[in-house]
């Protein structure tokens, strides 16, 4: 064989293990990108289904809190609740949680439209129990004073949409604002017909405050390690349901499963649900 001969073959021999080592690194780009997604998607989960620790033995604002005084159409006994959607709907959500809690906001942004979906539609009524476990984590009182808002929201059958706003505005979890009875007014405006004088002095004066030092005295005694706590007919199904991960097909299914056989209801809504009018501030 001649020298160019040999020296073809090699440069041959070459190229092609040059290409072969290519492929391999890019088989091993692949391969990392396939973990690092997977590793990002359980972080994403893990922040949307997050849960905050709860600080049993802590105190915070709700404690220094008045006479109780609960918002219109409140239900819970010693569980207080604001129930949202057609009251003989055949399931009932169960969801505790905190204004101050980014867990909570993850949960509600990506589930809002699910529920409020399924409440319009007669499968699920809510019932949303307010609790300040930021308040006693952290310090401050913004917890409370958001869930005093939000209590005065349903007096003015508002509850929902601005519900909906606290969360889509939802200032970092250190940063106090919501302490702020002024930027609690100044959100108020982004719900049609809430800011008005009734609503503003509720605010200011605390006037729920007291409901809701019970309904997180509620939480504080209960099972729950932190928030949001969600429960579908008493069953958590937050983060999980048995071995099922909770995402919008799932949530739909299993409201699917626990209505089985039974009638949507079709009373009028709560005040302040999506099916009385309400919609969200943004």
């Amino acid at each position: 064989m001649s020298e160019k001969n040999r020296d073809g073959n090699r440069s041959a021999r070459e190229r092609l293990q040059q290409q072969r080592e290519r492929e391999k690194a890019r088989e091993k780009q692949r391969r990392v990108l396939i973990v690092s997604a997977a590793v990002v998607g359980v972080l994403g989960l893990a922040a949307v289904v997050g849960v905050i620790a709860a600080n049993t033995g802590g105190k915070d604002s709700s404690d220094k809190a008045g006479p109780v005084v609960a918002p219109a159409g409140a239900v819970g006994g010693d569980k207080p609740a604001i129930p949202q959607g057609k009251p003989d709907a055949p399931a009932t959500l169960a969801v505790w949680e905190d204004f101050r809690c980014p867990a909570c906001a993850q949960f509600e942004n990506f589930f809002r439209d699910t529920i409020h979906e399924l409440e319009a539609s007669g499968a699920v009524k809510a019932e949303y129990h307010l609790a300040t476990l930021i308040d006693g984590n952290l310090g401050g009182s913004g917890s409370l004073r958001a869930a005093n808002a939000a209590a005065c929201a349903q007096d003015a059958g508002k509850f929902t949409a601005y519900h909906d706003t606290l969360y889509v505005n939802q200032p970092q979890e250190t940063d106090d604002a919501y302490a702020d009875n002024a930027k609690l007014i100044e959100l108020a405006a982004k719900v049609p017909g809430l800011d008005t004088p009734a609503f503003r002095s509720c605010v200011e004066d605390g006037t729920h405050d007291g409901w809701v030092k019970k309904s997180n005295d509620a939480f504080r005694s209960s099972e729950f390690s932190g928030t949001p706590s969600v429960l579908l007919n008493g069953e958590s199904i937050f983060p999980k349901k048995g071995d099922e991960q909770i995402s919008v097909e799932n949530l739909k299914k299993w409201v699917a499963e626990a209505n089985q056989g039974k009638k949507p209801g079709t009373a009028s809504p709560a005040a302040g649900s999506p099916g009385a009018g309400a919609a969200a501030g943004r």
